[in-house]
C-alpha cells in the first residue's frame, strides 16, 4: 500500500493552532491584537473546539506571567478556597494558608473554562474581584492587590442562562465586551488533514493514515469536534500496531456513521476487501488482489463507467481508483 499521508517529525508539530483555513487565519489575526492585553475576552464554541488552545495562543502572544487554567465545572464544593484561596483555619481541614488559583495566576492570565457552570454566589465575588481588582482569601479579612488578565470560555448561550437566572447579568455585561467565537471542526474541514498530521505524530509510531480513511475523516461530520479527532486517532494507533492506519480502524460510532452515507450493502467495499485479507482463509482462500478487482468492476457497473462516482462509492480517492485500474488492467 502506498504511503500518502506521513505525518511530521514530532519536533516539527506546532503546539497550537493547527491549520490554514480561513477560520484559523482569523483566530490568530484576532489572537494577535487581543494577546497585547485589555479587557476580559469571551471564548464562544461548542464542546471539543479547542477553546483553551485559543486561549493559550492569545496569552502566548505577549507571555507576562503564568496561564492557570481553571475548570469550572470540576472545582466541587470547595470552590471558593480553590478560586480565592483561604487561611488556617477557616473551616474543618483547613490546615494552613492555601493560594488560589487566581493569585497564583498574578501577572498573567487565569482561563476560565465552562464558567457557565459557576453557582450564582461564587459569580457575584468574582465580579467584585474584577471591579475592585483585590482579592480576599476564604477566612482572611485583609484584601489585596492582584492583576491578571481573565479569558473565559463556554459552550452555553450565555445570555439564555440570564433570562433563566442562573448567570448573572453583571457578569454576563463585564464578560461580553471582547467575543471570539469559534468554528466546530464541520465548519473548516480543510484543516482535518493538518490536525491528523498533528495527533499522528502525538501518538502515533510512524503511522501513516490511507488516502481511503482521510476521505472518510472529511466526510464525517465530527460532532465531538477537534476533542474527537484526537481521540479517534490515539484509539487507532494504540490498537494498530502500524503502518497504515486504515478504515476497519475505526471507532464503531465512526464506522457505523461513515457506512450510512454508502449505497445499502456497499459501504466502503473496497475498504472491507483490504481488511477481509486477514481472514483469506475463512472465507475459500480468495486473494486480496481479486477482491479489490471484484469491488471495482462492480463499482464501475452501477455507476455505468463514471470514475468519480465509483471512487465514491468505493470510499477511496479518483487517484487511488486511476492506480487501481492501471494495476489491474481496466
Amino acid at each position: 500500500m502506498e504511503a500518502v499521508f506521513k505525518p511530521q517529525e514530532p519536533s516539527q508539530v506546532r503546539p497550537v493552532l493547527i491549520g490554514h483555513s480561513p477560520e484559523i487565519e482569523r483566530i490568530r489575526q484576532v489572537a494577535a491584537k487581543l494577546g497585547r492585553g485589555g479587557p476580559p475576552i469571551l471564548l464562544l464554541g461548542e464542546t471539543g473546539t479547542g477553546k483553551e488552545v485559543v486561549a493559550r495562543h492569545i496569552h502566548s502572544v505577549s507571555p507576562s506571567g503564568p496561564f492557570v487554567p481553571i475548570d469550572c465545572a470540576l472545582l466541587g464544593t470547595l470552590l471558593e478556597s480553590e478560586l480565592f484561596g483561604h487561611t488556617k483555619g477557616a473551616f474543618t481541614g483547613a490546615i494552613a494558608n492555601k493560594t488560589g488559583l487566581i493569585e497564583l495566576a498574578e501577572g498573567g492570565t487565569a482561563f476560565f473554562d465552562e464558567i457557565g457552570e459557576l453557582p450564582l454566589d461564587v459569580q457575584a465575588k468574582l465580579l467584585r474581584l474584577l471591579q475592585e481588582k483585590e482579592i480576599r482569601p476564604l477566612g482572611g479579612l485583609a484584601r489585596r492587590k492582584t492583576n491578571f488578565r481573565l479569558i473565559a470560555a463556554t459552550n452555553r448561550e450565555l445570555a439564555r442562562e440570564v433570562e433563566r437566572g442562573t448567570f448573572r447579568l453583571d457578569l454576563y455585561y463585564r464578560l461580553n465586551v471582547v467575543t471570539v467565537r469559534i468554528a466546530p471542526l464541520r465548519e473548516h474541514k480543510e484543516d482535518i488533514p493538518d490536525l491528523a498530521n498533528h495527533f499522528l505524530a502525538r501518538y502515533g509510531r510512524n503511522h501513516e493514515l490511507t488516502p481511503e480513511l482521510l476521505d472518510i475523516f472529511l466526510a464525517y461530520d465530527w460532532p465531538g469536534n477537534v476533542r474527537e479527532l484526537e481521540n479517534c486517532i490515539q484509539r487507532m494507533t494504540a490498537i494498530n500496531s502500524g503502518p497504515y492506519v486504515t478504515a476497519a480502524d475505526l471507532p464503531t460510532a465512526l464506522g457505523n456513521a461513515s457506512a450510512q452515507r454508502k449505497p445499502p450493502g456497499r459501504a466502503y467495499p473496497l475498504a472491507m476487501a483490504q481488511a477481509a485479507n486477514a481472514g483469506g482463509s475463512r472465507s475459500g482462500g480468495l486473494r486480496l488482489d481479486a477482491r479489490e478487482r471484484e469491488a471495482i468492476r462492480e463499482a464501475l457497473e452501477i455507476t455505468k463507467g463514471d470514475r468519480s462516482r465509483a471512487a465514491e462509492m468505493l470510499g477511496i480517492g479518483r487517484t487511488t481508483l486511476y492506480r487501481r485500474l492501471k494495476q489491474y488492467h481496466f
